[in-house]
Formats: structure tokens, C-alpha cells, sequence
């Protein structure tokens, strides 16, 4: 039985698709001034697909921050055919993107009702996350979310999801066994099928019209034949929790 559950932040409990969106149109319309809808949607597309898994080395820890956010960046710059990037352009570029990032951030609205639900019925809850720590803080008080203990991030141990040691220091820190903790996150193979291997409970939080593509795993079936949950709005968790 659960006693706790942690969730993950970006595309679980803070639209951060949507606030990607806004930011990657803003900065890249500086490199490309006639950006229209259809390259743009191509630019966020790349960013997210990630196809050159920069931002999942990152979380290796085998590249650092700044490093992967250039390399992504050049690779928007080749799906656009846009030419060669130049350093001021790669400054501009952040710049112009960690502004409009910022002034997207919103909650789901199934976010603060489910954490509610959840504290009312006695769960211990908590944040991880795969970025640093000092962002984090920023997005959960923009995002009306700040009561929640921010439990590990990328700062904690230089690595992030799915490394074992992310999900068990969560556990440590809520003063639960991973045995009693159940853990939600979008991404299916960083956070359900990473916290199952550290002996949480893994649930897939697969909203509609959310998904990646490119190398992500994302199907239900398999996800459900391996002992994932897949919930389509974090409404159906409490319940779900319930019935176990």
C-alpha cells in the first residue's frame, strides 16, 4: 500500500510543452524573422524529440548544461535550414528563450485539486526532477505550487531519472520505503519504468496529445504489460491509489 507518492514536474504537474512552445518560437523567430507556424511547430518538434539525445546526457551526467542546450539548439537550425549559428547568436538565442520560458509556466488544472485529494487522504508528497534546482523553485512558485518539497533535482547527485539513487533518496527524504511510494511521471522509460526499477510503484502519466515521438517509448500496452499504470489526467490517481 502506498504511503507516499512523488510526482514529476514538467508535462506532469506544470504544462511545460506548452511554455517550450512559446519559448522556442520567441527565440528562434530572432534567427528566423518570417518564422511561420509550420517551422516553428518543426523547431519545438525537434527540441522535444531530441533525436541527438543531448538533454538525456545531460542527466547522465556525461555533458553539461549549457553544452546540451547549444547542441539542441543547432540541431532546431538544421531541421530549419537556417545557416550556421554563430556564439552571438547562441547568447541571443538562450536569452530570448529563458524569457519567454519563464512567462509561460501554468499548472494542469488537474494539478493542485489531485495533490489536495491526495493530501487530505494522508500521502506524503514530493518533486523530482531532471533539471536544476534554483529553475525548479522558480516554476513551482509561478505555478502556485511551491508547498511541494522540491525532494532531489540534477544538483543532488549530478545525474538524474532513471538512475536508481534519484528515486531512493525521494524515498529517503519522505522517510518511506520505495515499497510504499508510488511515483507519476510522463515519460514512461525515465520515470515509470526508472522507479519501478528502484522498487517504487511506476505510473505513466500518458496525457493526450502529449506525446514526443522520435526514440521515446511510448506505448500503453507495453507499458501495461510490464506492470506500469497508464493514467490519462492525474484526476483518475486518487482513486486509482485507492484500489490497490
Amino acid at each position: 500500500m502506498s504511503r507516499a507518492v512523488v510526482f514529476d514536474l514538467d508535462d506532469t504537474l506544470v504544462d511545460t510543452r506548452t511554455a517550450f512552445a512559446a519559448a522556442i518560437d520567441a527565440a528562434t523567430r530572432l534567427l528566423d524573422p518570417d518564422l511561420t507556424p509550420e517551422r516553428s511547430a518543426v523547431a519545438l518538434a525537434s527540441w522535444r524529440q531530441d533525436l541527438g539525445g543531448h538533454y538525456r546526457a545531460y542527466t547522465r551526467g556525461t555533458v553539461g548544461y549549457w553544452e546540451q542546450r547549444e547542441a539542441r539548439l543547432r540541431e532546431i537550425g538544421r531541421a530549419l535550414g537556417l545557416p550556421g549559428l554563430g556564439a552571438d547568436d547562441v547568447e541571443a538565442w538562450n536569452e530570448a528563450f529563458d524569457l519567454a520560458f519563464a512567462g509561460a509556466w501554468a499548472p494542469f488544472p488537474d494539478a493542485r485539486p489531485t495533490v489536495d485529494r491526495l493530501r487530505e487522504a494522508g500521502y506524503e508528497i514530493g518533486v523530482v526532477t531532471n533539471a536544476q534546482t534554483r529553475v525548479q523553485e522558480l516554476k513551482l512558485a509561478a505555478t502556485g505550487l511551491d508547498d511541494l518539497p522540491l525532494l532531489v533535482t540534477m544538483d543532488t547527485f549530478g545525474v538524474g531519472k532513471p538512475a536508481p539513487e534519484v528515486f531512493l533518496e525521494a524515498c529517503r527524504r519522505l522517510g518511506v520505503e520505495p515499497g510504499e511510494t508510488t511515483y507519476v511521471g510522463d515519460e514512461l522509460d525515465t520515470d515509470a519504468r526508472g522507479a519501478m526499477n528502484a522498487g517504487l510503484r511506476g505510473m505513466w502519466l500518458a496525457r493526450p496529445g502529449r506525446r514526443r515521438g522520435g526514440h521515446h517509448d511510448e506505448d500503453p500496452e507495453g507499458a501495461r504489460a510490464s506492470g506500469v499504470a497508464v493514467l490519462t489526467s492525474l484526476t483518475e490517481l486518487p482513486d486509482l491509489l485507492g484500489a490497490l
